[in-house]
């Protein structure tokens, strides 16, 4: 049949509950549960067909039904609530932002650039932790008040749905998402049309539309490039996430961070702070540049001081394939124009992603770190290992002094606390518990929760739990084996029960556990005190060894010795994340250390009262206290893969079988477990106010978006810039001629605790004078190499020209043994950071 045409039915909501509409096109919604039980008070099971996406819910829903609940008092009493709730949310002046700095110029941003963001399952562009984390920075810039856009993609097939068949594999399902279901609009321009703007890939104009979705009080933009003016490889190429080649990815990074800024301009941004979240969007520093170059007296070098003095870049992963490396060729193919357009060589500007003269491609991290003056890793380890994996960009700088700092990721708490928690929390916790978060003694009041009331609210949530597992299997099996019928026996309510969900990457060792089958087929089945497991998460497409360890757990679950106890789900979201981190008793992590930069998946499980029992890698090395939890193995690393697998593995199995199995079902007559309670209490009580997104929002802004703010206002002027990139050659041209010695060579005697010895030395510093330079002692506590002490010396009014007398006074504060040394460093009141430059002449 060939149809003669077609038409849309518009939803039309009764006058009564029009704001309906409004909240659904905002976010805010997905973190405050009163708005999600209006939908469903509305029409539940229609809710969870639409896989809880208001505005589809919105344009399905029967005009009858509506009707119904605008006449009814009891609804609309609740719906009165709820926008009054929005509203005073949106208008609120006295944020925390407000309080503590000064409002930012119409226009003036903190721009946080990312490839992903996961703020609900409804709106699937996010693959997994970085994409939740950024979501959950979001939500918490729109709580704190921070004046902040994002930017992103707006895939049309988003990431994989993931399907497990029959015999365990895994298979990729792609849907197209319907843009006018979602949660985004299209930006218009000044003539209320779409906003279109180009890059350029190759020879050729790429054309993509902005997008924006609301969420909160902050807006983030989305790109997208299925428009007619492309051609049909262009308009694939914000198909999908992570998919496609390097060809793919290096394109979609060119929309992100060039498209991206064009974006911001054009909309009349004139971001204050610019934030890489990972090295994905690298290139809005080029696409500065370019601009700063093209309007200004500059060449490469002053722009770039410019562009990084209000940069910041965080990285996520010291796995080498997250950061991204380039061939030669591929950025011949892509960016020949650029350099000559910029006044650079080739050799010159592929310098820029190398470290080493004879490195084999183009490193995106290694980039990110050059435009930028702020850099952080994601936890105190994880700063560590970042510190030691880029070290070579500042071959002299001691590591644990070079520029990579560390800001611990947190949690949008209100987004993962359960619904039933937080009403438990709100007769309890201090009636303004939710605008504190990050407050230990808000927390506090978690002690005095009855056990039983506790109790009861957690085994609510697992049995919620469970039955959510049981129709997912049911609706997995449906598919191939034709059963109707759900499975009761799967996984029991009242047996301890163990998560496992992440990304099945194959250094998180999703299959430890199954190390010893024996051992774990006696923990599992021990009568009275059994074990059982739930397991979810997503192998890349191209990733056949993390496919193949879906497989193997998919073999043991369907074993009979394993039967009911083993259990894999697919299609792990943020939807079957909820259930789970608030539903288990114990959630199992045992990557690789120091391979976890981060983690947060814990940090939900622990603000629901759940058990982490991790290795101690990323956060859990804060986070772990010994009475919150447990931890797999040591801080140790490994250079024998087999014998760290062995180590740990039988750590898991003694302290599962020895310490948590005990403690779970050590219960008193009322079937209540005091002790494991009190462990549930510490978790929430020692990991609640910290591992939190409003504590880390406010650490980035206390210690990185406020300095680069400041330092980038320093550099409004051009001159600032051109002067620093100058004095930056000079340095570098002259640093060799500097020379050091000492009259305080070899051992010095001993001396007593209130002596006073002064340190002396003298410095030739060839072209360069006293301001350019300052000159330390260096000096280390002889039996622990990690007591650092580093003393300015002054410059004395004596000695030739060029060869200057510099001292400085010591009273040791502490008995013990030292060594020292002497050394000079560029001016650091001229950089952004300490060691920026990387240039120190040791004596």
């Amino acid at each position: 049949m060939q149809f003669y045409g077609s038409l849309s039915v518009k939803p039309e909501l009764p006058a009564q509950i029009e704001g309906l509409k409004r909240i659904s096109k905002n976010l805010w919604w997905s973190w405050n549960p009163e708005v999600e039980d209006l939908f469903k008070k509305i029409d539940f099971k229609l809710w969870e067909e639409v896989n809880r996406n208001p505005i589809k819910f919105i344009s399905k829903v029967s005009y009858k039904t509506l009707q119904q609940v605008a006449e009814d008092d009891n609804f609309l009493t609740e719906y009165n609530k709820v926008i009054e709730s929005f509203d005073n949310y949106l208008n609120r002046q006295d944020t925390w932002f407000n309080r503590n700095f000064d409002q930012l110029a119409e226009g003036r941003v903190i721009a946080y650039f990312s490839a992903e963001f996961g703020f609900h399952e409804s709106l699937p562009i996010y693959s997994g932790g970085l994409g939740v984390l950024a979501g959950d920075h979001c939500k918490s810039a729109s709580d704190l008040g921070l004046p902040f856009v994002g930017v992103g993609i707006l895939y049309r097939n988003g990431y994989f749905q993931q399907r497990i068949n029959n015999e365990g594999w895994q298979k990729a399902v792609y849907p197209e998402l319907d843009f006018d279901l979602l949660a985004v609009n299209p930006v218009k321009d000044e003539s209320d049309e779409d906003l279109i703007l180009s890059v350029k890939l190759e020879q050729r104009d790429v054309y993509f539309k902005v997008w924006e979705v609301k969420v909160g009080r902050i807006t983030v933009y989305l790109l997208d490039t299925d428009l007619e003016s492309n051609n049909e490889g262009d308009r694939k190429l914000t198909s999908r996430l992570y998919g496609g080649g390097s060809e793919t990815r290096i394109s979609q990074e060119i929309l992100l961070g060039v498209g991206g800024t064009r974006a911001l301009y054009k909309m009349g941004y004139k971001p204050a702070v610019w934030h890489m979240n990972e090295g994905h969007s690298v290139y809005l520093g080029l696409e500065r540049i370019r601009n700063l170059i093209k309007d200004n007296d500059m060449d490469f070098y002053q722009a770039m001081e410019k562009v990084a003095s209000n940069t910041i870049f965080t990285t996520h992963t010291p796995v080498p394939a997250g950061n991204e490396v380039f061939s030669f060729a591929l950025k011949d193919k892509y960016f020949s124009n650029y350099w000559q357009e910029v006044g650079l060589s080739r050799e010159e500007f592929m310098k820029l992603g190398m470290i080493h003269d004879y490195d084999e491609g183009f490193g995106l991290t290694v980039l990110a770190l050059r435009l930028s003056r702020f850099h952080n890793g994601v936890s105190t380890l994880h700063g560590d290992v970042s510190s030691k994996m880029w070290k070579d960009l500042w071959p002299s700088v001691p590591v644990d002094e070079n520029p990579i700092t560390y800001i611990t990721n947190g949690i949008h708490t209100l987004t993962w606390l359960a619904p039933e928690l937080k009403e438990l929390f709100d007769n309890y916790l201090p009636t303004n518990w939710r605008d504190r978060i990050e407050d230990k003694q808000v927390w506090a009041k978690v002690k005095e929760i009855p056990n039983q009331e506790f109790w009861q609210v957690h085994r609510a949530l697992k049995s919620k739990m469970i039955d959510f597992v049981r129709q997912k299997d049911l609706a997995r099996k449906k598919r191939y084996s034709g059963l109707a019928e759900l499975d009761e026996s799967l996984l029991d309510k009242d047996t301890l029960t163990i998560g496992f969900a992440r990304r099945f990457a194959t250094y998180k060792r999703a299959t430890l556990i199954l190390k010893d089958l024996r051992r774990l087929k006696e923990i599992c089945n021990n009568h009275g005190k059994e074990v059982q497991f739930v397991f979810a998460g997503k192998a890349h497409p191209a990733d056949i060894p993390g496919q193949e360890l879906i497989k193997e757990l998919h073999n043991i679950s369907e074993s009979e010795e394993f039967k009911g106890k083993f259990i894999i789900l697919e299609n792990y979201d943020m939807n079957l994340a909820r259930y789970l981190v608030q539903g288990v008793d114990v959630w199992l992590n045992n990557p690789r250390r120091p391979l976890e930069a981060s983690g947060t998946s814990g940090q939900k499980v622990a603000v629901n009262g759940g058990l982490n029992f991790s290795i101690l890698d990323g956060w859990w090395c804060e986070g772990y206290n010994g009475k919150n939890g447990w931890a797999i193995g040591y801080k140790s690393e490994y250079s024998n893969r087999e014998e760290q697998d062995l180590i740990d593995s039988k750590s898991l199995y003694d302290t599962l079988e020895k310490e948590i199995v005990p403690l779970y079902y050590n219960v008193d007559d009322n079937g209540i477990a005091h002790g494991w309670i009190e462990y549930m209490k510490e978790t929430i009580v020692s990991n609640a106010p910290k591992y939190n997104t409003d504590r880390m929002v406010q650490e980035y802004t206390n210690r990185l978006y406020m300095p680069a703010l400041k330092r980038g206002m320093k550099f409004e002027e051009n001159k600032v810039a051109i002067d620093l990139a100058k004095w930056k050659y000079t340095l570098k041209s002259n640093w060799d001629k500097i020379e050091i010695s000492s009259i305080n060579q070899g051992a010095q005697g001993k001396f007593n605790i209130t002596d006073e010895f002064e340190f002396t030395a003298q410095v030739k510093l060839g072209d360069l004078i006293p301001k350019d330079v300052r000159v330390e002692v260096y000096l280390v506590d002889k039996h622990n190499q990690s007591s650092v002490k580093v003393i300015p010396m002054e410059l004395k009014p004596i000695g030739e020209e060029n060869n200057y007398t510099y001292s400085a006074k010591v009273k040791f504060e502490e008995t013990g043994d030292y060594n020292y040394t002497f050394r000079v460093i560029p001016n650091p009141d001229k950089l952004a950071t300490k060691h920026e430059l990387g240039l120190i002449k040791w004596i």
